[in-house]
C-alpha cells in the first residue's frame, strides 16, 4: 500500500495521520469564493475542474494527509432519480421519492449520472502528491433512506416510517446497498485509495431494528469491497451509535472505524482489530486554542499506543477559523508518539 493515511491503517508510523470531514467547505474563504459562482449545489458537486480545485484546497493550505473528493452524499439519490434542492440554511429538499423509478434505474445510467464524480477522483489523484491519500466516500444505506423517505435531513423525527412496511424498508436498503457498492467501485478504481461509509443517521435507530437496518448492509458493502479490493480500506462511520459501536466493530469488521464526540473512550474495545479515527468535538475549533489542544490531546493520549488517524468527531463548522485549523495540525504533527 502507498499513501501515509491507508499504509496507516494496517503499520504503526511515528506520527498520526491527520485529515478533516468536511475539511473543504465553508470555513475557507478560497472555498467561498468558487461557491458563489453556483445557485446549484449539485451542479458544483458534479463540475470538474471547481470540485477538484476545492478538494485540493486544504491539502495546499494545510499539508494534511489525505483528500477527501468534494462530493455530497445525497448524489447517490439524485442520480437514482430523486431530485435535490440545497436551500440556504434550511438545506436538503429532496422531491417525493418514486419507487418505480428508483427500481427501475439501471446501473448504467445510474454510473453515468455520477461519473463527473469519477472524473473528479481522477484529476484529484492526478495532481495530489503520491504520498497523500485519497479519499472516496458514500452514504450508507439507512443514512440515504432516512433522507430519501423523509425528503430532508430527519433531525429527531423518527416516525418518518410509521406509514411503511418493515418488509418494504428493507426491500428499499437492499437497493441501497447494491447502488453504493457500485458507487464505491466506481470511485476505487477512479483512483480514490480509501472508502468512508457515512452512517449519519445510525443514531436514530432502536436496538430492535439496528441489525437489519445498520449492521447487515454495511458488513455487506465492507464484506463485498474487501472481497474485490483488498488493497482498498474501508471507514466506517455511525453516528450516534454511542453504546453499540462495539457491536458495530465486532460484526461489520471495517478496517477503520470513525467515532463521533459522544463515544465514551473508556468503552471502547480497544482489542479489535480496527483503526480509530476521529473523536474531538468539532466545536473546540471554535474557541480558545488551550480548550482546543486539551481536547485534541485527550485523544492523543488515548490513542498513543494504537494505530490512529487524528480527525474531528464530525465536520469542520462553518465559522471555524482556518487560523485554528492550522495550529490544530501543527499540535497534532509535534505531538511525540
Amino acid at each position: 500500500m502507498s499513501g501515509s493515511l491507508h499504509g496507516s491503517l494496517l503499520n504503526k508510523e511515528k506520527n498520526f495521520p491527520i485529515w478533516f470531514m468536511r475539511q473543504a467547505g465553508r470555513y475557507l474563504p478560497e472555498y467561498q469564493k468558487i461557491r458563489k459562482k453556483y445557485k446549484n449545489f449539485i451542479k458544483f458537486c458534479l463540475n470538474v475542474n471547481d470540485a477538484t480545485k476545492v478538494s485540493l484546497q486544504p491539502i495546499n493550505r494545510f499539508n494534511l494527509d489525505a483528500a477527501i473528493v468534494f462530493s455530497d452524499i445525497l448524489l447517490i439519490l439524485n442520480a437514482a432519480g430523486q431530485k435535490i434542492e440545497f436551500k440556504e440554511k434550511i438545506g436538503p429538499i429532496l422531491e417525493h421519492y418514486d419507487l418505480n423509478q428508483f427500481y427501475k434505474t439501471t446501473d448504467q445510467n445510474f454510473t453515468r449520472n455520477l461519473e463527473n464524480v469519477y472524473k473528479i477522483l481522477r484529476k484529484i489523484r492526478k495532481k495530489l502528491p503520491q504520498e497523500k491519500s485519497l479519499i472516496g466516500f458514500a452514504g450508507s444505506p439507512w443514512t440515504l433512506l432516512t433522507y430519501m423517505i423523509n425528503r430532508g435531513p430527519p433531525k429527531k423525527n423518527i416516525n418518518f416510517l410509521k406509514d411503511i412496511k418493515k418488509k418494504d424498508v428493507i426491500k428499499i436498503i437492499k437497493r441501497l446497498e447494491h447502488l453504493i457498492y457500485i458507487h464505491c467501485e466506481k470511485q476505487i478504481l477512479a483512483g480514490a485509495d480509501i472508502i468512508q461509509l457515512f452512517d449519519s443517521w445510525a443514531g436514530l435507530i432502536g436496538e430492535a431494528n439496528l441489525r437489519e437496518f445498520c449492521i447487515s448492509p454495511n458488513k455487506n458493502i465492507v464484506d463485498k469491497i474487501k472481497k474485490n479490493f483488498p488493497n482498498n480500506p474501508v471507514i466506517c462511520f455511525p453516528k450516534g451509535i454511542n453504546k453499540n459501536i462495539n457491536y458495530f466493530i465486532k460484526e461489520v469488521n471495517p478496517h477503520g472505524i470513525s467515532i463521533d464526540y459522544d463515544i465514551n473512550l473508556k468503552k471502547l474495545n480497544l482489542n479489535n482489530k480496527v483503526v480509530f479515527q476521529g473523536g474531538m468535538n468539532p466545536k473546540f475549533l471554535l474557541g480558545n486554542n488551550k480548550q482546543m489542544f486539551k481536547q485534541a490531546k485527550k485523544y492523543l493520549d488515548f490513542f498513543k499506543d494504537k494505530p490512529y488517524v487524528f480527525n474531528l468527531g464530525h465536520g469542520i463548522l462553518p465559522k471555524t477559523k482556518p487560523g485554528n485549523v492550522t495550529k490544530l495540525v501543527e499540535f497534532v504533527r509535534s505531538y511525540n508518539l
